[in-house]
């Protein structure tokens, strides 16, 4: 079987019949210019050394050159060999705090980065630790919604983080409690699978007992840690338009992070607090996941293929070194034969 990792790149073979139509119009161009000082065959005795086929052979091979690079870019792949593997791992419910607040500066040494960028940046770092384990991701703020099941494409998550943003959820506020309710039920019902639920947010709760969900999640098995985001001096929230959101007072809203209720919460969930301002945060929090012991998780059918872009680049190599090779003039040595007229007998 043969596919392409970049299909797309195919469409710029289409420069192909564009690049020869306007060699060909050049060389039209060329030989009325040289009709003008006489007639083709008399001045072609002028130019003894120029070849009327090389061009045409030089234009093939720049255009099999550039049909290998366009192949080249598209990734050719073949011969698949179907795989089975079986993942061990746990299974870990991301829950991402969505709220307005999480548009508010991460901390005092970064006013620029708001919290929610913060969020995905500790996301991205630590997905990348936990590849080959299941992943969901929950977002939440005045309730929680279900981003992406859980799945043992850790990496798909990835994509997700991009779409995420402060908007996407119909109801504000911040219910932390929703969001670890939601992330229990979204668990393989697999008794001896480790669980776990990592909830990142700014602590700030207004909904619900976040701490009783957490032992709720905790007498089931399934520990409870909390990133935390935000500074604790705090920061006032921006709006949409560039201003930020005030009290019943007008004064500006200050967003602080509560780490004391996100410390109660993860100690409700028998799991771990950690700051995401914190340089090692993603190592704390990976090392709590890998004292979780790891179980099958099932087995998957995957087909391999082989990259064949080196073969092609191969060709493209030796196609560039053809052309430098071919010139204008006649070759020296095989003008000495005429191939396509007949020699006049001698009388």
């Amino acid at each position: 079987m043969f596919s392409f990792a970049n299909p797309e790149y195919l469409y710029l073979l289409l420069l192909l019949p564009i690049v020869a139509g306007l060699f060909w119009l050049s060389q039209r161009a060329k030989a009325k210019k040289i009709a003008k000082f006489g007639r083709a065959g008399v001045v072609k005795e002028l130019m003894p050394e120029q070849s009327k086929y090389k061009p045409w052979i030089r234009l093939t091979v720049e255009l099999v050159l550039l049909a290998t690079i366009v192949v080249i870019l598209a990734r050719p792949r073949g011969g698949a060999q179907e795989t089975n593997t079986t993942m061990k791992g746990i299974e870990v419910m991301i829950c991402l705090d969505v709220s307005n607040s999480m548009n508010a500066a991460s901390d005092d040494d970064a006013p620029d980065v708001s919290r929610l960028q913060r969020s995905k940046q500790v996301l991205e770092k630590l997905i990348d630790r936990i590849t080959g384990n299941k992943v969901g991701l929950i977002v939440f703020a005045g309730n929680a919604y279900m981003q992406m099941p859980i799945t043992g494409d850790a990496q798909s998550a990835k994509m997700y983080l991009s779409s995420i943003n402060t908007d996407m959820v119909p109801t504000q506020g911040t219910a932390i409690g929703a969001a670890i309710n939601m992330a229990c039920q979204c668990f393989s019902s697999n008794p001896r699978t480790q669980k776990t639920i990592i909830v990142i947010t700014d602590g700030e709760n207004f909904e619900d007992d976040a701490v009783s969900s957490a032992e709720d999640a905790r007498k089931k098995g399934i520990s409870v840690n909390v990133v935390g985001i935000g500074s604790v001096n705090g920061s006032p929230v921006p709006t949409a338009d560039g201003e930020v959101l005030t009290d019943e007072n007008g004064s500006p809203a200050i967003s602080k992070l509560n780490e004391k209720g996100a410390m109660e919460i993860a100690k409700g969930g028998k799991g771990v607090y950690v700051n995401g301002a914190a340089s090692d945060a993603v190592d704390a929090l990976n090392d709590q996941l890998m004292k979780l012991s790891k179980t099958d998780l099932g087995s998957y059918n995957y087909s391999l293929e082989s990259e064949l872009f080196p073969i092609f680049a191969w060709i493209a190599f030796m196609l560039l070194i053809a052309e430098l090779f071919i010139l204008d003039r006649k070759n020296p040595i095989l003008k000495r034969f005429n191939f396509f007229t007949k020699k006049e007998q001698k009388k």
